[in-house]
């Protein structure tokens, strides 16, 4: 494993616990909570974005095959955007609130403060391995923590670059960033730290909460599920055949809050799988896609293997090269992995119901989902598949789009994640609201103290 926390060679060649125990000493210093330091290391993140951008692409492109308009678009504008708003709300963000006292606790004054945690880390996915770094370490700094960054092992060109831009640009004593794979990711979370921020999959995501909970760690586990997209009869099926495959071919499927399947009401079924495949057509020139290494390759390719169903468009995947048909299937078999597991990858299942009654009982009887799209016109399905739903946020008539609203939360609920950031949901994470009651010397009445006497107890039971 490698760990860079600094600039000097002697810092960069700590141990795990060393390194903890130098940002430890930072935290109580004091150095990080002033809200300037805070202001100017959220400004040296936009910098480091905007200034070392081609390196950040060029590392996206090494480990996931994308080009540097979806660099920027997936990874780096959200990071900037997140940071930005963050400068804009702090000061707001951590004023003190006051709250009123009852009658039993009068006088005095009552009030609650953000104070933050301490030292964080924050665990990053393959998937997007600069944005779901860096997004959470703005909530991180926000609050005023120090943080460990772990990179995905998976993605070793972003992970390489980060630990050599983030020293460069952060405070090099409140900020780490630890390359290695999961035994640098148990040996972490052995160090006792004050949270533990996860972006990944729910297997991994088990591992990591039993791993925290050993030292009583608190965890947000920002994780994924089968999210479904419901088209109902009465949809605008141009617009979603294609903002769905939009959504499907950003980085080959492998996000998330990607669409997993989709539910269509069987009488407009056909026509939607016409525009869904003019709309893949018109948008990916390129026959196949890029996956992220052999193995999820090899994975996606016995998906569809399995599948059953009706293959109406791709079906090749070459596991060797890493690349894969974005590939269409009607009505697989309910009982087939593709159908149980969650995909993440360019395959998308086409599901037929009969009414908006069969496409909410199938998403109910699952696991919740992170995300869950719907397109239709009538604001009765839109009611109903808000309130009979339960799920970590819908969009309507959009796919995605919520991510960039720093005012919503974005989190999952049960299998999909515990937990939110974004925005002040990012600060609050990283946060401890504190209680403060201040009480005066005077008056004190001999009311509140014992012997308590009968006029006393009728007195208490009408204050109380």
């Amino acid at each position: 494993m490698t760990i860079s926390a600094s600039r000097n060679t002697d810092v960069a060649t700590r141990s795990i616990p060393d390194t903890v125990t130098h940002l430890r000493a930072t935290f109580r210093s004091g150095r990080t909570k002033p809200v300037e330091w805070r202001l100017a290391q959220l400004d040296a993140l936009v910098r480091l974005v905007s200034e070392r951008e081609s390196e950040l692409a060029d590392a996206l492109g090494k480990d996931l095959g994308r080009g540097p308009v979806e660099a920027w678009m997936a990874d780096l504008a959200p990071v900037t955007g997140e940071a930005k708003y963050a400068i804009k709300k702090l000061r707001s963000w951590m004023k003190p609130t006051k709250v009123k006292l009852p009658m039993s606790v009068q006088p005095g004054k009552a009030w609650y403060q953000y104070e933050p945690l301490g030292v964080v880390l924050i665990i990053g996915p393959w998937n997007y391995p600069i944005h779901l770094v860096l997004a959470p370490l703005v909530g991180a700094i926000a609050a005023g923590n120090c943080a460990v960054l772990k990179p995905s092992e998976h993605t070793p060109a972003c992970s390489a670059v980060l630990a050599e831009l983030v020293p460069q640009y952060l405070d090099p004593d409140a900020v780490a960033v630890v390359e290695g794979a999961a035994d640098a990711t148990q040996d972490l979370l052995d160090q006792a730290l004050d949270h533990c921020f996860f972006t990944g999959g729910p297997e991994i995501g088990k591992a990591v909460m039993a791993g925290a909970a050993k030292h009583l760690t608190p965890v947000t586990l920002e994780l994924g599920g089968k999210s479904p997209v419901i088209v109902a009869d009465d949809a605008k099926l141009k617009v979603a055949a294609r903002r769905i495959a939009f959504a499907k071919l950003l980085n080959s499927g492998q996000t998330c809050v990607a669409p997993d399947y989709v539910l269509v009401d069987r009488k407009i079924r056909d026509s939607f799988v016409d525009e869904l495949n003019k709309a893949i057509t018109s948008m990916s020139p390129e026959a196949s896609l890029p996956i992220v290494n052999t193995r999820q390759a090899g994975r996606i390719a016995g998906l569809v293997e399995n599948a059953g169903g009706r293959t109406v468009r791709g079906g090749t995947v070459d596991a060797d090269n890493k690349r894969a048909e974005l590939t269409v299937i009607v009505d697989p078999d309910a009982d087939s992995a593709v159908m149980r597991d969650e995909i993440f990858g360019p395959v998308l299942p086409i599901v037929s119901v009969d009414s908006m009654d069969d496409a909410i009982a199938h998403v109910q009887q699952g696991p919740k989902p992170l995300a869950l799209y719907l397109f239709s016109e009538s604001r009765a399905n839109e009611d109903r598949v808000v309130n009979e739903i339960s799920n970590g946020g819908t969009v309507v008539n959009q796919l995605m789009y919520h991510l960039l609203v720093n005012e919503l939360p974005f989190g999952g609920v049960g299998n999909s994640g515990t937990g939110a950031y974004h925005g002040k949901w990012g600060f609050e994470t990283f946060s401890h609201r504190k209680s403060v009651l201040r009480k005066p010397t005077w008056p004190d009445p001999s009311l509140a103290y014992p012997p308590f006497t009968k006029i006393k107890q009728i007195i208490m039971r009408k204050v109380f």
